[in-house]
Order: C-alpha cells, then sequence, then structure tokens
C-alpha cells in the first residue's frame, strides 16, 4: 500500500461500512460510522469558508480519531492543542495559534473558548458521540490568504511537556506516510492494536494512523491504565505489548497473575526513563523480555531500540540498554562544553542523527553512554541536574535509589532553590498500598547506604501518585511547585 498520507487516509474512509474499526468502552465502531463523522466535518469546513490551519483538540474517542482521518484525507494544516488541561488553558493555547477553525469535544468548547472564537472570528466545530456541529458562536469564518498549497501539508504535534509547556513541532505528511505507515506490512490479520497515548504527540500519532491505515482494528482508552491495559491482553491474546515507564510498576503493584499476561513474547517501553530495578522484578515475576526504545518528537519518533533478536543475542550483557541505531539513525556521545566527541564508554550528552528530519546531528540534553558495541545506555537529563553547591547532582539517580527501597513504589526528585547552596534535592514518593509509610528519618538512612550525602533530599512529599503529562512522565514543573508551596 503506497501513496500520500491524504490517499491512504481517504482509501481507510472508504472501506466497507460495516468493517470494525475501533472498540471503545467495550463497544465496537465501524468504518461507516467514521466515514460519516470525517464526511460531517468536512462539509462543515466547507460550508465555513474557513481554509486556513486546524487547531485540533483530540480526546482519546472514536470521533476523534474519525476527525483526524477527515482531516489528513483533505491535505489540513493541523496544530495539536492537548485536552488534558484546564479551560482557560485550552483557550489561552488556540488564542495565540493562528488558526482559522477549531475542532475539540463538545464539553471543551468552555465560555473561555467561545470567547476566544468570537474575539478572533474562528469557526468552532464540536465533537460530540459520532457525530459533529458547528458551534453557534461563529458558524463562517473569515478567509485566510495565509493559506498556501504550495506549503507541504504538516501536523504540529506537541512535545510532551516534561519539562515545561508543551511545544509544537512540526511533522510533515509526507514523513509519517514514508517512515511511520510505508515501514508496515498488511496488519488486517493481526489481533487488534491497543490506542492509549495521547492523539496530540508523536506517540499517539505512530500508534493510532499506521495500524488504521493498514486495515488492523484498534482498542482505544482514554487515557492509559492497568486495568483497561489489562482487560486488553486477556481478551485479545497479543504476543507483543506496550506501556508506558511508569505503567510497569504499576502493573507490578496490581499483582497481575503471571498467567493473564501468558501470550506475550515481549513488551515494549520508552519515552522516558525505567528503573533498572523495576525491569528486574518485572522481567523475573512474567518471565517476560522488556524491550527499550528511544526517541522523541524532535527525530519524529524512535531512533534506537533493543529488538527482539538483539536481547536473545545479548541477554544481561546489555541490560538496561535502549539498544542499537535503527536503519538510517545515527547516534554519538559529545563533551558538555566543548561539543568534542568522546570514544565509547564515555559518559556525555548524545547527539543524534534521525533519518526522518535530515542529516544533521541534533543535540540533546540526555547525558549518555554509547559502548564498544553500539548499544545506548541513558543516564538523565543534563537540563534536569541539581547543582548543589558546586556538586551536580541528576535526580535519576537519586530515584534509582530510592526504589531499591521495598517500600517505594514510584520517586521524583528536583532541585529547589536555596540561598546557601544554590539549589537542594526534593522528592516526591508514592507507596506500595501493601506497604507501611517510612519515615523520612529511614529514607534518609536507605540512601546513605548507596548514595553520597550530597544526595540526601532536605525536602520530602508522600503523594497518592506523582504528578504526571498526558504521556505518562513525570511533570517535572508540576513536581516543582510540591515544594515552592513550603
Amino acid at each position: 500500500m503506497s501513496g500520500t498520507l491524504e490517499s491512504l487516509c481517504a482509501r481507510a474512509l472508504a472501506r466497507a461500512a460495516d468493517h470494525a474499526a475501533i472498540e471503545y468502552e467495550k463497544r465496537w465502531y465501524d468504518w461507516g460510522e467514521m466515514r460519516r463523522v470525517a464526511q460531517r466535518l468536512q462539509a462543515l469546513m466547507d460550508a465555513s469558508g474557513s481554509d486556513g490551519p486546524v487547531a485540533f483538540v483530540p480526546r482519546n474517542r472514536p470521533s476523534a480519531i474519525a476527525a483526524l482521518f477527515g482531516l489528513l484525507a483533505r491535505g489540513r494544516q493541523l496544530r495539536m492543542v492537548y485536552a488534558f488541561q484546564s479551560p482557560a488553558a485550552i483557550a489561552g493555547d488556540i488564542g495565540k495559534l493562528d488558526a482559522a477553525i477549531v475542532v475539540a469535544a463538545a464539553e471543551d468548547f468552555s465560555d473561555e473558548l467561545r470567547a476566544v472564537l468570537q474575539q478572533r472570528q474562528i469557526v468552532g466545530i464540536a465533537l460530540s458521540e459520532m457525530d459533529a456541529v458547528a458551534i453557534d458562536t461563529i458558524q463562517r469564518g473569515r478567509r485566510r490568504d495565509s493559506r498556501d498549497t504550495r506549503v507541504q501539508p504538516r501536523i504540529d504535534i506537541l512535545t510532551s511537556g516534561t519539562t515545561g509547556p508543551p511545544k509544537p513541532f512540526s511533522v510533515s505528511y509526507e514523513l509519517i506516510a514514508r517512515h511511520h505507515v510505508g515501514a508496515l506490512s498488511d496488519l488486517s490479520q493481526q489481533p487488534p492494536a491497543l490506542l492509549c497515548f495521547p492523539l496530540g504527540n508523536i506517540t499517539g500519532i505512530y500508534s493510532t494512523i499506521p495500524p488504521l491505515i493498514k486495515g488492523q482494528r484498534a482498542v482505544l482508552l482514554d487515557r492509559f491504565s492497568v486495568a483497561g491495559w489489562h482487560d486488553y491482553v486477556k481478551r485479545f491474546r497479543p504476543t507483543h505489548s506496550g506501556m508506558p515507564p511508569a505503567g510497569l510498576q504499576m502493573l507490578l503493584d496490581a499483582q497481575i497473575p503471571p498467567e493473564d499476561l501468558s501470550s506475550l513474547r515481549a513488551l515494549g517501553t520508552g519515552a522516558a526513563p525505567l528503573d533498572p530495578n523495576v525491569q528486574r522484578a518485572f522481567e523475573a515475576r512474567y518471565g517476560i523480555p522488556i524491550l527499550l526504545s528511544y526517541g522523541a518528537t524532535e527525530f519524529g519518533g524512535p531512533v534506537s531500540a533493543m529488538t527482539a533478536d538483539l536481547h536473545a543475542q545479548w541477554g544481561d550483557a546489555k541490560f538496561g540498554s535502549v539498544g542499537r541505531a535503527l536503519p538510517g539513525a545515527r547516534l554519538r556521545i559529545v563533551d558538555e562544553d566543548s561539543g568534542a566527541p568522546l570514544p565509547p564508554g564515555s559518559e556525555g550528552l548524545l547527539e543524534v542523527v534521525s533519518p526522518r528530519i535530515g542529516p544533521d546531528w541534533i543535540r540533546t540534553s540526555d547525558i549518555a553512554v554509547l559502548d564498544a558495541d553500539g548499544f545506548l545506555f541513558c543516564r538523565g537529563r543534563a537540563d534536569g541536574a541539581i547543582m548543589r553547591g558546586g556538586f551536580k547532582l541528576l535526580p535519576e539517580v537519586i530515584e534509582r535509589a530510592l526504589l531499591l527501597h521495598p517500600a517505594i513504589s514510584a520517586a521524583a526528585a528536583t532541585g529547589i532553590d536555596d540561598a546557601r547552596l544554590g539549589q537542594v534535592p526534593a522528592v516526591a514518593l508514592q507507596i506500595k498500598p501493601e506497604h507501611e509509610t517510612p519515615s523520612v528519618a529511614q529514607l534518609e538512612a536507605h540512601l546513605r547506604a548507596h548514595l553520597p550525602a550530597t544526595h540526601i533530599p532536605l525536602h520530602w512529599r508522600y503523594v497518592d501518585a506523582l504528578p504526571r503529562t498526558p504521556s505518562f512522565k513525570v511533570d517535572r514543573p508540576a513536581l516543582k511547585r510540591l515544594f515552592i508551596r513550603d
């Protein structure tokens, strides 16, 4: 199957009406229903007379995926906005965009957003169940001279928002068609795919669009949950699946019976660091290898991965590695200050060449090691380092040591400003359900057995759940705010 992304999405929407597409909340939606939503949306856009960029606020629902396919089939310029934020924040984000049309779930058209639409003469189209309706604030927008049909259609995808507000990054239709869709064969005979990542980010895009284009059915979750993932694996018995790194400890805490996961031959994860102790505990309990990968929005997706073949060949010798560079990608480690390339085995900043983006080296904020066999090991983020009186501390080091304590389910460390030392470490902790909460003194003693005194936090918080982004990564700004309130 080849063609432009527009033609591929149009072809998918033209499938037989009774062909199952997406299961959501235990109800199957067929391609006939998907097509009707897409056609209704397209008709409303045509009637509006607005031909400029579309701000899309997608929730993980069948109507949003149908709308996405309809927008792509028309070659519209898309600007993604996260739905998992306050009404004022959604309105604020859209107010900053040069958008002609806003497409969002009906409940996201708040008074704040309607005011922005009225002020900016932006057309609003609301998705409700499996329908699309025009918002009565304004049904015909002004025509945008800025739309240039010579411009390659693209999606402004949001970064994860781990270290600050999500930032847009342009991904062309051609990139998605060639590198994500084109890399897959026919999937119509495979078990349904599980879709649980936000549609607005890169993982949501490349986990949703390609399998549906290639004929695979999908089970859609509003967002990742252990219960939803567990139910999917038990009912459909896939041989391979994936989840966010944070989900692995959640799954261990839920004490899912090993027989429920017996169909799985491997489990993929990426997008954030995975504590090696969690990886070992999971593999010991379930006998399922964890295959780590590494990528970013700025790379257009993954650039390295531990494949099943690499895991079978190298096993524990490369435990904790995110694998080797994927075909066409290049990796190197450079000195943080001089930028000079470092030899194998050296720790420094990672630079990447992604074949999806171009031939230039992309400097990351990730501290990593590339060994003599070409395997990549990620250590932490340089931009999250805590500078304590001249000592450079990586939050990931503190977090990994805390997770060695039997009562700790999840931990997140950050730096808090200090008048004397510049910064000091602060940590938030989740306690495992079956354990008593250890005292701060007990945790300090635990850390002293594993780390230098410079790494001992000065501020502690016990939380029911760590603050996380829609991508299930730790929300670092929200984490810091837990302590700034002191």
